[in-house]
This record gives structure tokens, sequence and C-alpha cells, in this order.
């Protein structure tokens, strides 16, 4: 069975943006789709976000595909960091995603228990044999080095977006074709 877990970022909702054209888009190709709501988005606690996915997930196996959005990509990744030896998904999407603290000027380490300690790329990889990272351009808080970052210690194929600032829906982003481009979607 195909199914997909679309991840909301920090200060997001599930029904925002694009991930309502997403979850359609997903469905017409055979995915049984689930978009949850995360807890305290405003003040977003690793352990709780965690609790919640691995809720959501039940038994991960390798027909399914993990999507993140922002704080929902290091969400993911932590996840992957911690499933047992024998457990792997298909892949995973990660949208404007960041792998280490943020640095924005109007940032007060709001996220930092996201990254209390390093990330296990090993044991990320060993879970999950896919990545398709998506960043854009102008993004006003992911800096274009955590794209590298990404592609680099995931083994990962990446694309820009040009134009899209953190492709959000206050962003104007309400459809986002390139997560479509992942070779492992269809």
């Amino acid at each position: 069975m195909k199914r997909a877990i679309i991840l909301h970022g920090w200060y997001g909702y599930s029904d925002e943006g694009w991930r309502p054209w997403l979850k359609t888009e997903l469905e017409k190709l055979g995915y049984q789709m689930m978009i949850p709501q995360m807890p305290d988005t405003e003040k977003p606690n690793m352990e709780a976000w965690l609790t919640k996915l691995t809720e959501v997930i039940g038994d991960p196996d390798e027909g399914l595909v993990l999507i993140g959005h922002s704080l929902g990509c290091i969400t993911i990744l932590r996840y992957l960091e911690r499933l047992q030896d024998d457990q792997k998904i298909g892949g995973a999407v990660l949208v404007a995603g960041f792998a280490k603290d943020l640095t924005f000027s109007d940032y007060h380490g709001e996220l930092a228990n996201f990254f209390q300690t390093p990330v296990l790329w090993d044991n990320i990889k060993a879970h999950c044999p896919k990545f398709w990272i998506i960043n854009s351009d102008d993004d006003p808080y992911v800096t274009g080095d955590n794209h590298e970052i990404l592609v680099q210690n995931l083994n990962a194929s990446g694309h820009w977006e040009h134009d899209k600032k953190h492709m959000s829906g206050d962003d104007g982003v309400f459809e986002l074709d390139s997560v479509l481009d992942a070779e492992f979607i269809n």
C-alpha cells in the first residue's frame, strides 16, 4: 500500500499552502494520505512532535513516503534516526528543510531543542534509501548552505525553486510541482 504523510513546519498548520493541493495530487496517484496537525506549533517540542509523528505513522514500511516542510523536515530526520534496524520507509521529500539550528535575525532559539544532539546521518540513511531536497533561492529563513548539507549528507537529489521564499501559503505558494518530480513518488 502506498501512503504519504505531509508535515507542516513551525507556526504552520495542516491545511495551509501547497499541502491540500499535494494531498489531492498524491491521492490521484493512489496514495493514502495524512496531513496531521502537529502540537504546539508556536513553541514546538521535538519529543512531542516525534511522538505525534510516530502515532500517525504506526508501522513504517517501504510503501511510506514522508514529506516535510521547514521544521517538518528535521522532525522526519529525527524520526528516521530512531527507527529499529529492520524498519525502512520508501523515501522522503524535504521542502525548505534544515538540519542545523537557524540564525535569521528575528530568531531567538525557539527550535534549539531539535538540535541538542548531532544529526545521525548514517542512521537516517539506513532507514530511508531516497531523499529529494527542495529549497528556494530567496528563502529568508533557511539559507542555501542548508540545502547543501542535506544533499551531501543524505546522498540526495536536490532542486532549487526560484523566487518562492519559504514556500508557504504566506508566500503565495499553493502548488509545488517539484515535489512530484521525486523519482520515488510515481
